[in-house]
């Protein structure tokens, strides 16, 4: 099959004509053992997470045995016992192990720390100013300019629910993605600062404006934004929810990846300010799959793994997309040829059962697939029967399904930096319109738990089935297999998320 996008890139978007894009494994604790006095320091600069047990006593004797073996402590998070390093030891990761009271640790990347360059990623199919114009001669009354063309929005009765509730503003959706443009006048309106901050070296950082994309950074995350939460002001496009509000937090680096201690610190942050829902569009890097019988990944599954338990216990519902590579996830295994993907690849098989992919695959993780508009299972979407919680709009190829006037492309309409409006396609854009819908219901349910919300979030959802053989491009050849049954299946989950239904239950 000719699908659009054959593997997915780090954040799960899909670039111009479709491309931009496990139960927890502890590993053994090992005997104690002294670090040698003067640690080797003749190595790259990598970073590294430490996964420590035992109470406050226990963290501090890590950390002087961190310093021992050469590490130097970017920053604690003692709450769910995750330590973030910088080493130039090639033996740090190995002798830390070895060290009392430490769970797992290991490298974050394979690629060494060094000063990042910007770089031009451009814009996904930027609006023009004529079809702006075109649109705002279609909108009815009390749609936004450019409404007639987000068809997205009636696919899960978003315009609807608007006509009942917008929104609560005492509800935080936080994108935890590649910076958002709060400057934005479709954002601007329900941003929130104070849940706001910079993650990407791994301590957060609250510098005014820390959260915006800089020129030529990827405007992934303030599309994302839009989609939540964009307002209904009378300008541009309407989100899910324009009546809650939207924080940015920055995990992804100039280079566009997304490390373990950025997105660590990306939970934590929102777990401690108050967020109500997470979106995360993205896997982390540098392995699509982590296998938790390796050491270094298996420690970048527990770290990851502590923060959106600790989020989730602190109340935030985490929403993940499943991704872009056409895979089924619940298959005994995949074929992996893009990790790592910040040094040089390599071809291995994967249980994804023992190998998720994190943050997507992790318990409690809402996992998201994308929906084109014809309601069909986008071509790129990931699948998987047991893996799937729901689906929704991420957008197809406007050849593959084709959406119904006054709407003319397959993609999906949203705010980009500057001002800007533009197309993206990708499970990055069907995990924030599943983002908006559980802030629909935070809304109407203030004191509901993350349970709860989840709950309600599929028994809400409007159940899809199979349906006949998948061949979305219409060449005779299945191009991937559906299992399970109407209620629940691989392709769409409990079904489609139902807006509607989020704020009249």
């Amino acid at each position: 099959m000719a699908h659009l996008g054959s593997r997915r890139t780090r954040a799960l978007t899909l670039p111009v004509g479709l491309a931009l894009t496990a139960s927890l494994g502890f590993l053994p604790t090992g005997a104690a053992s002294a670090a040698p006095a003067t640690a080797p320091a003749d190595g790259p600069k990598l970073s590294y997470v430490v996964n420590t047990q035992g109470g406050a006593g226990t963290a501090g004797q890590v950390r002087e045995a961190i310093e021992r073996a050469g590490g130097t402590v970017v920053t604690a998070y003692d709450r769910i016992g995750v330590i973030v390093v910088h080493s130039q030891n090639p033996d740090f990761a190995k002798t830390v192990r070895r060290v009392r009271g430490v769970l797992s640790a290991g490298a974050t990347r394979t690629n060494p720390i060094v000063p990042q360059a910007t770089k031009d990623i451009g814009v996904d199919q930027p609006l023009t100013a004529e079809q702006e114009r075109a649109a705002a001669a279609k909108a009815t009354a009390g749609q936004d300019p450019m409404e007639p063309l987000q068809w997205d929005l009636p696919a899960i009765k978003a315009d609807k629910a608007h006509q009942k509730s917008l929104g609560s503003r005492k509800v935080t959706v936080a994108v935890i993605d590649t910076g958002v443009d709060d400057t934005h006048p479709d954002l601007a309106p329900n941003f929130d600062r104070a849940a706001s901050a910079n993650c990407v070296s791994g301590a957060p950082d609250t510098t005014d404006g820390a959260w915006r994309p800089k020129a030529g950074e990827s405007d992934h995350g303030t599309h994302v934004a839009g989609t939540i939460a964009a307002a209904k002001n009378g300008v541009g496009v309407t989100g899910v929810a324009p009546g809650v509000k939207v924080a940015g937090i920055k995990v992804g680096n100039p280079d566009g990846f997304f490390y373990t201690e950025a997105v660590v610190c990306g939970f934590v942050w929102a777990a401690e300010h108050g967020v109500d829902v997470t979106n995360n569009s993205y896997y982390t890097d540098p392995w699509m799959y982590n296998c938790k019988n390796d050491p270094d990944q298996g420690a970048l599954v527990e770290a990851v793994a502590r923060a959106t338990r600790y989020a989730e216990r602190r109340g935030a519902v985490n929403v993940a997309a499943a991704g872009n590579s056409a895979e089924d996830l619940a298959a005994d295994t995949i074929e992996d040829s893009t990790s790592p993907n910040d040094t040089t690849t390599a071809d291995r098989t994967v249980d994804p059962k023992q190998c998720p992919d994190i943050p997507t695959m992790l318990p409690g993780v809402v996992t998201v697939s994308a929906t084109g508009a014809k309601g069909l299972k986008a071509s790129y979407s990931n699948y998987g029967n047991g893996v799937i919680d729901v689906a929704a709009p991420g957008g197809d190829s406007t050849v593959y399904q084709t959406p119904e006037p006054p709407a003319t492309s397959g993609l999906i309409l949203s705010t980009l930096p500057g001002g800007a409006y533009g197309y993206k396609a990708g499970t990055s854009m069907a995990s924030p319109h599943v983002a908006g819908v559980v802030a629909l219901i935070k809304s109407k349910h203030p004191y509901a738990s993350p349970a709860v919300v989840k709950a309600l979030l599929t028994l809400e959802a409007d159940a899809k089935a199979c349906g006949a053989p998948y061949d979305i491009d219409g060449d005779g050849e299945v191009d991937a297999v559906c299992e399970g049954g109407r209620n629940h299946n691989g392709f769409y989950g409990a079904g489609v998320v139902d807006a509607l239904d989020a704020v009249r239950w």
